[in-house]
């Protein structure tokens, strides 16, 4: 059957910028020319055989590339579109948000004829036999937008009037230079009313995060009089038409999702919840960060996610928030990735208990989970945990599961697996923090007893464990369930005060104190449980056992033993009061051994920086 492109179809999409969605447009059909990928969509221009347009794919409909359903030099039905401008190039941008593939690849680029005022232009795809065919133009009534809503709006909500009347956008199209626009949201985060004081005054802001059906989120701001107005109209999960908003370049430092833009609504802004429509379940979007890369994201305000599988999943525990004293459900799962690294994620509330114990009974199958909007935090050197917006899948059908579960069935669950925190790479590109950046001396940190006053400082550092005190309260008998410490019970048995109960066992951690020395000097470190481990090679239970089995010197060489071996710390540093004495707090986040490798390149990059005349 013979293909045809439409006549003049660049002037019709030039002439109607942003068609309602109501409004009669002849078919649109173009010829697909330098089609190329640019992230996760395709660029491409229109052309008519007359005309070309720049134009580009929405993301929803890269599939049909990959497919080869849509291809270069085929044809496309275009069925709704955006006509953004361009002010700097003085250029129009189409952006295709639905289309259908009408033909395969034509042997050439298509180029018009002239033709007579009645006929329209047919050419046919590669495989069948070329040439043109001339057609009758086909007739075709126009209705406006105006009489077309005033025949069919009626008594609708303004929510379906607003739908009408306007053309709903995809996130995804829009930027700071469009003039009108409505979108259609669901509300997937709403912040708390938030009061400032600043030079100009004092006022209260409030954010929300907005999602479209196809999964593409950004998030809006509003201040003052508009917050007010809009703050009980916002609900969370529920759906709204949005229109007479602002746009600007995201603040990279502050923004909470992936969108170049941020939008700001005021008082004159348009919110309507969309009421008795088809509701639509926004998909959710991953942009995974490796494991080993999660280095450059501790303590900072982006949020990441991740995927993986699970290795452990350990019990509920209860932990007791101290700024209002309420106790909380958490659970730790310890994931891994095809980097051959591990990291752990707490979950809190409701996803530590449910999800949580769905993982829990299934744990021995090792499944994949992708967790979405996690913050990085420097516990054990790197951790993750769940915000009340995570959102966690567990076994998703995505094309980065199906190949992280190739790989964990092959070969992961036979590798030795290490914790990120235990060390990083020192490459400036990937910014990891815990081991290589914020280099310094002993001497920096104990010369400068103002450091952490604020909030901790941390630092790393490259030094020889000079000495362990062997007389010291070397670990603290602890809860199995949440690791606090507990008390001798009456009778018999262990009180554990995080979790309100008593247990017939526990378990014994380290808390330690080790003197380390570089060049500059010396200075004591705190560790705890998980560093002390891999400092002495065994656990406080085993070293107990060592020393009441096999006496004082067994115990004493065991601890000689850890002396006088390098290691990469990783410290926080904090003042404290002793005696009414001010004294400075080291305390060990993570260690490594140092990789020598690692090392001297490091090493040289800092040589290089010298600038030292030959």
């Amino acid at each position: 059957m013979a293909k045809t492109v439409s006549p003049d179809a660049i002037s019709t999409i030039l002439a109607n910028p942003s068609p309602d969605s109501s409004s009669d447009l002849p078919e649109i059909i173009v010829q697909v020319v330098d089609l190329k990928p640019t992230g996760n969509r395709y660029m491409f221009s229109a052309n008519d055989g007359k005309m070309k347009i720049k134009g580009i794919l929405q993301s929803s409909l890269s599939s049909e590339v990959i497919s080869g359903s849509i291809q270069n030099l085929g044809l496309i039905r275009i069925i709704d579109y955006t006509l953004n401008d361009i002010p700097t190039k003085n250029e129009k941008y189409l952006i295709v948000t639905k289309c259908e593939s009408v033909s395969p690849a034509l042997e050439a680029e298509y180029k018009a004829e002239v033709k007579s005022e009645d006929t329209g232009i047919v050419l046919k795809p590669k495989q069948e036999e070329t040439g043109i065919l001339l057609k009758p133009k086909q007739e075709y009534q126009t209705k406006s937008a105006a009489q077309i809503v005033h025949e069919q709006s009626g008594n609708m909500a303004p929510s379906a009037r607003m739908a009408m009347t306007r053309r709903i956008q995809p996130l995804v199209s829009l930027n700071p230079y469009q003039g009108n626009w409505t979108i259609k949201v669901r509300v997937t985060s709403k912040g708390n009313m938030r009061t400032y004081k600043n030079a100009r005054g004092e006022g209260c802001v409030f954010n929300v995060e907005l999602t479209d059906e196809d999964g593409t989120q950004i998030q809006a701001t509003m201040f003052n009089e508009a917050a007010k107005k809009f703050f009980d109209k916002f609900e969370l999960g529920k759906v709204y038409y949005i229109s007479k908003g602002t746009l600007r370049v995201a603040n990279k430092q502050f923004k909470t999702v992936q969108n170049d833009y941020e939008m700001t609504l005021n008082e004159t802004s348009q919110v309507e919840e969309a009421c008795n429509e088809e509701a639509f379940i926004p998909e959710t979007k991953f942009n995974f960060v490796p494991i080993d890369e999660l280095g450059p994201y501790v303590n900072g305000r982006e949020l990441v996610d991740v995927i993986g599988v699970v290795q452990s999943v350990s019990p509920t525990m209860s932990i007791r928030r101290k700024s209002n004293n309420e106790t909380v459900p958490k659970r730790d799962i310890t994931i891994a990735d095809e980097t051959k690294k591990t990291v752990v994620v707490s979950l809190w509330n409701d996803l530590a208990t449910h999800v949580g114990q769905e993982l829990l009974d299934m744990a021995d199958k090792s499944p994949v989970v992708a967790i979405k909007s996690l913050k990085v935090g420097d516990f054990q050197g790197v951790s993750l945990s769940a915000l009340s917006k995570s959102n966690i899948v567990v076994n998703p059908d995505l094309p980065e599961a199906k190949k992280l579960r190739s790989w964990y069935d092959s070969e992961g669950k036979e590798t030795s697996l290490a914790s990120i925190g235990s060390g990083m790479s020192p490459s400036a590109k990937s910014g990891a923090r815990s081991m290589y950046t914020d280099r310094v001396s002993l001497l920096h940190i104990t010369s400068n007893l103002s450091l952490g006053e604020e909030k901790p400082v941390f630092f790393s550092l490259k030094a020889y464990i000079s000495f362990i005190k062997p007389d010291q309260t070397m670990w603290y008998r602890a809860c199995k369930t949440c690791n606090k410490k507990v008390t001798e019970a009456f009778g018999s048995g262990y009180w554990c005060e995080g979790c309100q109960k008593n247990e017939a066992e526990c378990s014994l951690r380290y808390i330690m104190a080790l003197k380390v020395s570089d060049a500059s000097g010396e200075a004591w470190l705190s560790t705890f449980n998980e560093q002390a481990e891999k400092i002495l090679g065994c656990s406080a239970d085993e070293l107990d056992k060592l020393k009441s089995e096999e006496g004082e010197i067994a115990y004493q060489m065991k601890l000689k033993e850890a002396t006088w071996v390098p290691h990469l710390f990783r410290v926080s540093v904090a003042p404290q009061e002793y005696n009414n004495e001010k004294r400075q707090r080291i305390t060990v986040r993570a260690i490594a051994p140092v990789d020598y490798a690692a090392e001297s390149k490091y090493l040289l990059e800092e040589m290089s920086k010298m600038n030292i005349a030959m």
